[in-house]
């Protein structure tokens, strides 16, 4: 029995929709702590340049499989007549399963500390530890952001994830600008927008030329399927190139507000910008305190709101690409299919959420030479996030150039785009996508192998 798919009922529904895919918690937590570590401005130039050399024609081919097949991210391959190259789809689905089952936790944290800046306990930040171990609260939550995320996916892709995204991403944007203002009124903010805004690079070592590159590709959601099943749904006079464009602008336009709302707060303060992952989740909350107790619990809910907003576009989608394999390969409605993979990856993630203390066996379960003793978080964030994604990528790329072959590619981009054949844009698309992607994101892939799973720092001895 033939199930009923769906799809977007406009193009900026779709644009909404997959930038909310690519927009989430790497743009608001990671990409400030990143920019922090990386010195500043001359992280930023990388970061920006990497996600239209290298992202940008990769989403274009994801979107190019995805509608023309008008399947899954594992049937696409399939429909296209190369089954045995569906194991790029069996890998972004292990990857979107895998991400989504910490990033919940993660989401869950968001909205703990928007529910505890509501009520005034700014000492939150001191008791990141003690909070995060707290399995039942944070389990609640969890369960709480699963449900929800299941609910919207569940009413299909017009009713369901197309409305949700057009409702959360114009939210986001007021949040984000709204915040802005606010912190570039507080003293020495301009001293957060220079280290920011003005490069320095001498501060470029192999390290942070190879974190603006991870951070770029991991910040757009590509190789784990979401971009493949959301282009299923596209029509097929819509301009793939042009929407792929607008939907890169529109997530590096978040990463780069979020940089002129965080460090603005964070120079305030005088506090270091290299605080790592707990620049937000621990250095905030006592930002936000120092507002003064009504300014503090303003400031604070809707920066936490706009933290748990972002994750839930960006976990929508990751829990879109299992759903949608469900009910095309099995033939499950969608609804029923929805709720099944919630609770499957809900369970998968309870080792994460017991990881941060609750339980010592699972917190600290493996030591990997060279990489220190890891817990299951950071494990399956390094096999998931910074390992399958660029392998997906890099075969993304050489499938869509040498198996698909460029005349289809080229013969797909052209629906919907007159003016796209034979134009400087499209020699660049064919040229980035046979070439540049497949050695960057190959060599992404094999140095994040040798530094974590061998201990061998490659950018280190090679760069600096």
């Amino acid at each position: 029995m033939a199930i009923q798919r769906g799809g977007f009922s406009t193009r900026i529904g779709f644009i909404l929709a997959a930038a909310g895919s690519a927009v989430g918690l790497g743009n608001i937590w990671k990409f400030p702590f990143e920019v922090g570590e990386g010195g500043g401005a001359a992280f930023v130039v990388m970061y920006l340049a990497f996600c239209f050399i290298l992202c940008f024609p990769v989403m274009v081919a994801e979107i190019s499989i995805g509608r023309k097949t008008k399947r899954n991210a594992v049937g696409a391959f399939t429909a296209l007549g190369h089954k045995k190259w569906s194991i790029i789809g069996y890998l972004g689905l292990t990857s979107g399963v895998l991400i989504l089952s910490f990033y919940n936790v993660v989401a869950a944290w968001a909205f703990g500390y928007f529910i505890e800046m509501v009520t005034g306990h700014f000492d939150i930040g001191q008791r990141f530890g003690e909070f995060t171990s707290d399995y039942l609260t944070v389990g609640l939550y969890s369960l709480l952001f699963m449900g929800t995320t299941a609910f919207v996916v569940s009413r299909g892709v017009s009713k369901g994830i197309e409305r949700a995204a057009r409702i959360l991403m114009p939210t986001l944007f007021v949040l984000i600008v709204g915040l802005i203002i606010y912190a570039l009124t507080l003293p020495n903010a301009m001293a957060g927008l220079k280290f920011y805004l003005v490069p320095e690079f001498s501060e470029i070592t192999g390290n942070v030329v190879y974190s603006a590159l991870g951070q770029a590709f991991f910040s757009l959601s590509l190789g784990m399927g979401a971009l493949i099943t959301y282009g299923s749904y596209l029509s097929r006079d819509s301009n793939i190139v042009k929407s792929a464009a607008q939907i890169t602008l529109m997530d590096v336009g978040v990463a780069v507000l979020a940089g002129f709302m965080i460090f603005p707060f964070v120079f305030s303060q005088g506090i270091e910008p290299n605080g790592g992952p707990g620049l937000i989740f621990v250095t905030l909350p006592g930002v936000f305190e120092s507002l003064g107790s009504w300014a503090g619990v303003i400031i604070g809910s809707f920066f936490f709101l706009l933290l748990s907003f972002a994750a839930l576009t960006s976990t929508i989608s990751l829990l879109e690409v299992p759903t949608a394999y469900v009910v095309d390969e099995h033939g499950i409605k969608r609804s029923k299919a929805t709720w099944l993979v919630a609770i499957v990856i809900f369970l998968v993630g309870i080792p994460s959420l017991l990881s941060n203390g609750a339980s010592e066996a699972l917190g600290q379960f493996i030591t990997l030479p060279g990489a220190g003793t890891l817990d299951f978080m950071s494990f399956v964030g390094l096999i998931a996030n910074d390992t399958f994604l660029p392998l997906g990528g890099f075969m993304i790329a050489v499938f869509v150039a040498y198996v698909w072959r460029k005349e289809n590619f080229d013969a797909e981009l052209a629906e919907g785009a007159d003016n796209l054949k034979g134009s400087w844009l499209q020699s660049y698309v064919n040229f980035a996508v046979s070439y540049v992607c497949p050695v960057l994101l190959g060599l992404i892939f094999i140095v994040t192998v040798l530094d974590n799973f061998l201990g061998i720092r490659i950018m280190t001895m090679l760069l600096g």
